[in-house]
């Protein structure tokens, strides 16, 4: 089946390209955009909504069994007989032990006064169907914060095309490509909206499924520049060009004039500790352990001011009611400076200037010239294979105009 081979196909296609010599997989420049999914703009299930009702649905089970509790006490004072179980109505069942709860009361209670509770008919009625459905819908959505109905691959999210303008979500897929002379060298599909997360999970399944290798260069902008995506160009030895949120504020005035930013102020390396605006020591006083989505451990620094109280500039320097505090990642401002040197230099000018041009093109022709701004499949896989399609027509497309 072609969801299956779609990789291949598409790897194929690659070889002949640098066999031709149309690329040579040195400067891989990288970029994702948003594609809507072939779904119901309104089917959408939210996870916090999920949980919402769920943890309102176990409050009514807990307190129904709680009166079931009060019944079976009276009961067991008419009747002699105290052999019920613990209900366990302070913690949350799952709706399998919720439903063998059910059946174990229901025949304790039936031998003791033949007829049914009807808090329990409740909660095997009307609690019991509605917890499944929750648990189904947390288990299809995972670790995302929703997903549509008519297809659970899809995830609401802002398109760009709308320019925020009614705020309404809609149900799509975040696809990742890269691109070297206008030609896409990889591509894979995510399921969630921010970019920086992805950069890894492209470039391992680009690398095992369709370039065989990683590129010399990777040149992306600020949404990549995350400390965990750095360590990953540094551990295989590629060219770092991703931007960072502050890369073009640091050239500019205000920003250099700006007292009160951590990166202005004086850092005492020796005693580990930087000086505020006010002369006043800000120490370090803690260090915290950060996972990732994809698992990457970091180290933030937390530095404390020694004494903000009565300082003359501490409306303009915290919002903080106490002392001031700043969190720092030592190693991202070292990953930082080196792509900061990397981006300024000479080939990174170039390269920078050409990122733009190079992914923005591809993504214009696609989306506006063939007019493909939404998938006509679901399902993940599927709207893989679709948009694998896609880039092999537009890489021979592209072959074709470059050799006429």
């Amino acid at each position: 089946m072609m969801k299956e081979t779609v990789d291949d196909v598409f790897a194929s296609v690659l070889e002949m390209l640098f066999e031709k010599g149309y690329v040579k997989l040195d400067n891989y420049f990288l970029d994702g955009t948003k594609i809507e999914a072939n779904a119901n703009r309104y089917s959408y299930v939210w996870s916090k909504s999920t949980k919402r009702y769920k943890k309102n649905l176990q409050s009514k089970i807990k307190a129904l069994l709680k009166q079931i509790d009060r019944v079976n006490e009276k009961e067991n004072e008419e009747y002699g007989d105290s052999d019920l179980e613990e209900l366990g109505e302070g913690i949350d069942l799952s709706s399998d032990e919720l439903d063998c709860k059910i059946e174990e009361l229901n025949k304790k209670l039936e031998k003791k006064t033949n007829k049914k509770d009807k808090a329990l008919k409740t909660i095997k009625q009307e609690c019991l169907p509605r917890l499944r459905r929750y648990e189904e819908q947390e288990t299809i959505a995972g670790d995302r914060n929703s997903y549509s109905k008519t297809d659970n691959d899809a995830t609401f999210m802002r398109m760009k095309e709308d320019h925020f303008e009614n705020g309404q979500a809609k149900p799509g897929y975040n696809i990742q490509i890269g691109t070297e002379n206008q030609f896409i060298l990889g591509f894979s599909i995510h399921q969630g909206a921010g970019d920086s997360g992805f950069l890894i999970p492209h470039m391992e399944h680009v690398k095992n499924n369709q370039l065989g290798r990683l590129p010399l260069n990777i040149i992306a902008d600020a949404a990549y520049g995350s400390e965990e995506n750095y360590e990953y160009l540094a551990q295989y030895g590629i060219g770092n060009y991703l931007k960072y949120n502050t890369f073009h504020a640091e050239t500019k005035k205000n920003y250099k004039d700006d007292i009160f930013r951590l990166e202005n102020l004086t850092y005492n390396e020796i005693a580990d500790e930087y000086i505020c605006p006010s002369g006043k020591r800000m120490r370090r006083v803690k260090v915290k352990q950060v996972v990732t989505d994809n698992g990457y451990l970091t180290e933030r620094v937390i530095y404390e001011c020694e004494d903000c109280s009565g300082c003359h500039l501490k409306e303009k320097c915290t919002k903080s009611k106490g002392n001031r505090r700043s969190t720092v990642s030592k190693r991202l401002q070292k990953l930082r400076e080196e792509a900061a040197h990397n981006l300024r230099s000479e080939k990174g000018i170039r390269l920078r200037s050409k990122r733009p041009v190079e992914v923005e093109t591809v993504f214009g022709r696609l989306k506006h010239n063939w007019s493909f701004r939404r998938f006509t499949l679901r399902g993940i896989k599927k709207v893989k294979t679709e948009w694998g399609l896609l880039c092999i027509a537009h890489n021979i497309a592209k072959m074709a105009t470059a050799h006429s």
